[in-house]
C-alpha cells in the first residue's frame, strides 16, 4: 500500500456526465457490507453508476488518452453519482469484474484506480485514501492509488457529487 498521489487535470469536459444513465448497484462484497453494519452504519451505501456497459460522454477518450500517457493499461471508466445522505465507509476495492475481464488473477497489485472530480468542492462532500482526507478540491483534482489503498467516500451535502473513476493496470 503506497501513498496516493494526487494532480490536477485542466478542465475540458461540460456538464454531459450529469445527463448520463445512472443505475444504481450493490455494493459487491457482502463481508464488507456486514462490517459496516456490525461498525453500526445503516447506509444507504454508494451511489449511482454509469460505466462502460452505457454510453460514455462523447469526450470520455481524452480521460482514457490522457491515463494512457500515463502508461495505464486496459482503461474502463465510470462516473459516479453521490447523492445527499450517501456514503461508502473506509472499504478495499476488490476490482474482481476488472481482474476477471482482463486476466489479471496474480497480478492484482498491478492494478490502479483514479478518482476525477468533476466538478469543484461542495460543502459535506468528502473523500479519504490511506487515511489522508481530501476536501476543498478543485474541478479536475485527480486522487490514485494502488489496489490495496483503504479509502472512503461520503455526500453530507445537498447537492449531488459526481466523479469519473477510472480503473487501469501498470
Amino acid at each position: 500500500m503506497a501513498t496516493p498521489e494526487w494532480f490536477n487535470i485542466d478542465p475540458f469536459w461540460d456538464d454531459e456526465y450529469r445527463y448520463l444513465s445512472y443505475i444504481k448497484e450493490d455494493f459487491n462484497d457482502q463481508r464488507t457490507l456486514l462490517k459496516w453494519v456490525g461498525q453500526g452504519f445503516h447506509g444507504p451505501f454508494g451511489g449511482m453508476m454509469c460505466d462502460m456497459r452505457s454510453p460514455q460522454p462523447s469526450w470520455n477518450n481524452k480521460f482514457v488518452n490522457f491515463f494512457t500517457d500515463l502508461g495505464w493499461r486496459d482503461i474502463g471508466t465510470s462516473y459516479y453519482r453521490m447523492d445527499a445522505g450517501t456514503m461508502l465507509p473506509t472499504h478495499v476495492d476488490t476490482y474482481q469484474r476488472y481482474i476477471d475481464l482482463f486476466d489479471l488473477s496474480g497480478q492484482e497489485s498491478s492494478v490502479r484506480r483514479a478518482i476525477v472530480f468533476l466538478e469543484p468542492w461542495a460543502p459535506g462532500h468528502i473523500a479519504e485514501c490511506n487515511g489522508q482526507g481530501y476536501t476543498d478540491w478543485i474541478r479536475g483534482f485527480t486522487l490514485t492509488w494502488q489496489w490495496d489503498s483503504p479509502h472512503m467516500a461520503a455526500n453530507l451535502g445537498t447537492v449531488p457529487r459526481y466523479t469519473l473513476q477510472v480503473t487501469g493496470h501498470i
